[in-house]
């Protein structure tokens, strides 16, 4: 059967019987979604400035990108979704951040729902989808709220920074340190105490407009605080350590997965910057005091030489670890602990590679980047705030020279 871009597979997620998961996506269903997804972004590109003044998606392009099948690319089939592999996923990502950081950052974020919803018991898995598959869940990782025991579930309370997308998001979830009696509940073998997501329908969360920053200005990421809410214990969920409720590679490690996510997004950042600096070069642009064209310039065209090729290498490198992990994903699970060090360092490096890329373009624009009104400035400011992310903090580079040097590895994934 034929399936056009924006219209969901045959509704095998009705309310009361799912059918295990069809063949993954096949290359026709994938070549549409990329193509949907290219031809979104010039417009995307176009509206930059908006999206970074509204401070969020508006509403207009996120049912373009609904349509386009952004947030159902990793649903599983038998839920309506593309069950897209990796790769895929991580062509679209960077193609969105490419076109914008902000709009590659959200549907990042929204598409990795399925991801989380799985770690919940089947029969609460198949309800949420039992409208369709452009389910959408912004929260907090870090455990910043208590989740009190009591009698079928929690009762919790919290704040979480970084809840990318809750404006338009259906359920909001927030980690949790489990309490019995007020007291922390201590984990395994003296371990930290233990913690669980509670998920709440998003109506029932208060998001607070905090979210006035250097960049990713467009991606909602506000705060969101509930206040002594009733969580049943089946919609809670191990972010960390769960095991998935739905079969299939795109469910195995799924926080693995996000680090690459999230490295599809830093280069697609610094490729829109190579793409916006090239485009400014080719008017003719000269510095003052220059005597010749900055295009002319031996040394601006050597630093975007080396620029352009560090992005490659960077983007080659993600593309590698990708193949690798989906190899092991679908073939030996056992393997995957083996990719963890690799995967987890590869954020940091591509980062600071993207940063430098962006860094160079920046400068070699001249006194205009400093504009609010240069798209080279925004990426700059985008790619600065990613880089201030947890998982791309340079510690996680230690992973890699410990497992080179067969010394025990700390993982937070």
């Amino acid at each position: 059967m034929s399936l056009a871009v924006g219209t969901p597979p045959p509704p095998l997620w009705n309310r009361h019987t799912v059918t295990e998961q069809e063949a993954p996506m096949d290359e026709r269903h994938r070549d549409d979604l990329i193509r949907a997804v290219r031809d979104l972004a010039p417009e995307l590109s176009a509206r930059a400035g908006d999206i970074e003044q509204a401070r969020e998606i508006p509403a207009d392009l996120l049912d373009r990108l609904r349509a386009a099948g952004c947030f159902r690319m990793f649903v599983p089939r038998s839920h309506g979704g593309y069950e897209a592999d990796l790769r895929t996923g991580m062509t679209v990502l960077e193609t969105l951040a490419r076109a914008d950081g902000s709009t590659g950052w959200t549907v990042m974020i929204g598409a990795e729902t399925p991801h989380l919803l799985a770690m919940l018991p089947r029969e609460r898995f198949d309800k949420v989808y039992a409208d369709g598959p452009d389910v959408v869940v912004a929260g907090g990782f870090a455990p910043q709220g208590r989740a009190e025991l009591a009698d079928g579930g929690y009762l919790v309370d919290g704040r979480w920074a970084f809840a990318s997308g809750a404006r338009h998001a259906d359920w909001i979830f927030g980690n949790c340190v489990l309490t019995g009696d007020g007291q922390p509940l201590p984990g395994p073998a003296g371990r930290p105490p233990e913690t669980r997501s509670m998920l709440f329908p998003a109506e029932r969360v208060t998001v607070l407009d905090t979210w006035h920053t250097l960049g990713l200005r467009g991606t909602g990421s506000d705060d969101v605080v509930l206040d002594g809410l009733f969580c049943p214990a089946e919609e809670s969920f191990d972010l960390f350590t769960g095991v998935p409720c739905v079969p299939g590679p795109g469910f195995v490690a799924p926080l693995v997965h996000f680090v690459l996510h999230l490295g599809a997004v830093a280069v697609g950042i610094a490729r829109g910057a190579l793409d916006d600096m090239t485009a400014l070069l080719a008017d003719g642009r000269q510095r003052l005091y220059a005597r010749t064209p900055l295009a002319d310039s031996p040394a601006v065209r050597e630093r975007l030489g080396r620029a352009d090729l560090n992005v490659r290498a960077a983007r080659a490198l993600l593309h590698a670890l990708a193949d690798d992990l989906w190899a092991a994903c679908a073939g030996d699970p056992a393997a995957i602990a083996a990719l963890h060090p690799t995967i987890s360092a590869s954020l940091p490096w591509v980062t600071e590679v993207c940063a430098a890329a962006v860094d160079t373009c920046y400068r070699a624009a001249g006194g205009g980047a400093a504009r609010d009104s240069s798209p080279v400035q925004r990426r700059f400011r985008d790619i600065h705030t990613f880089a201030q992310h947890a998982a791309a903090a340079e510690g996680w580079l230690g992973n890699n020279g410990a497992q080179l040097l067969g010394r025990p590895v700390e993982l937070a994934y």
